[in-house]
């Protein structure tokens, strides 16, 4: 089914925990979103474009937003893995940048993705098989970027940051950065601004 609302741009009414309210000619659309499009988006008042999802049910529709188009591309991949719905693929999008995503999966890093709730081992395996070869093979320089950004990862844990606060830092760290210690350095201020 091609979608019916493929993107909404208009001015940000209100934010929730989970949610943006987006008026658009006077029509206030509620659109789930990550924690990272909740937090890196305008004020109130301010215009704001997401790519988005209709999900269709019985019972209601919801919109899910993104601000980027491959992170779009990704949740529909994901929520057409039988068990997995939209909460859990977005809960899946919420535990770190799609670049260490991709890897996690394509490293068949089972643990990464049972960190998100309601996805237990043999849902995270399901991802794992469906999507491995979409992913394509890691070579080891891709492999020891992933490990790099898990060591990231708990070195900001350690040092008092959320998971959320440390998972968000690392996906502002430039591309170009290598190493733990200089993304650890990178995170680091960008945290600290």
């Amino acid at each position: 089914m091609e979608p019916m609302i493929a993107s909404v741009e208009g001015k940000i009414k209100m934010k929730g925990d989970k949610f943006l309210i987006v008026d658009t000619g006077g029509i206030g659309h509620k659109i789930f979103v990550l924690p990272s499009v909740l937090k890196n988006s305008p004020k109130n008042g301010e215009n704001f474009h997401l790519w988005t999802h209709l999900r269709v049910k019985e019972d209601a529709l919801d919109l899910y937003g993104f601000a980027q188009y491959p992170e779009l591309q990704f949740f529909e991949t994901l929520i057409q893995i039988s068990g997995i719905g939209p909460k859990s693929a977005m809960g899946i999008l919420s535990i770190a940048p799609l670049d260490t995503l991709k890897k996690a999966i394509a490293a068949g890093e089972v643990s990464y993705l049972t960190k998100v709730s309601g996805v237990g081992r043999k849902t995270a395996e399901k991802v794992i098989i469906e999507l491995r070869d979409k992913m394509g093979e890691l070579d080891e320089a891709g492999k020891a970027m992933f490990k790099d950004d898990q060591s990231v990862l708990e070195a900001l844990v350690s040092l008092g940051y959320s998971n959320t606060e440390a998972r968000e830092a690392l996906k502002q760290v430039p591309d170009g950065t290598t190493g733990v210690n200089a993304r650890i350095k990178e995170a680091l201020k960008i945290l600290g601004k």
